[in-house]
């Protein structure tokens, strides 16, 4: 079974192929022995149900629906670092940000105890 991202507009073309709708996830879906060929353009996870996200992609993956999560915090670094130890590369990329803000925030809880 192969999901797909089907935008609202080409629902019916989808249908017209072979998708079917999948009322519980909300999401088209290529039924098994249907050729996926066709459906290359929605298609959203691999043949086999894994995510066809990039595999030099960093973060979480919600696995309901495949995709990478980003929080509203989350700072992609360009090198590995712990990023709650100073780091020259890292402090002016993180100054002035969300996360450095809610860093802080922490700091100061944990340093009132």
């Amino acid at each position: 079974m192969l999901f797909l991202t089907v935008p609202y507009a080409e629902k019916d073309e989808a249908k017209a192929l072979g998708a079917r709708w999948n009322p519980t996830k909300r999401r088209w879906y290529v039924p098994d022995g249907v050729a996926t060929e066709a459906f290359a353009k929605w298609a959203a996870q691999g043949i086999d149900g894994a995510a066809s996200a990039p595999a030099a992609s960093k973060g979480r993956v919600d696995s309901y629906t495949g995709k990478l999560v980003t929080g509203a915090n989350y700072i992609a670094l360009e090198h590995d670092c712990n990023p709650f130890e100073p780091c020259p590369q890292c402090t002016a990329l993180l100054s002035g940000t969300e996360w450095q803000k809610a860093r802080q925030q922490l700091a100061a809880m944990v340093g009132k105890r």
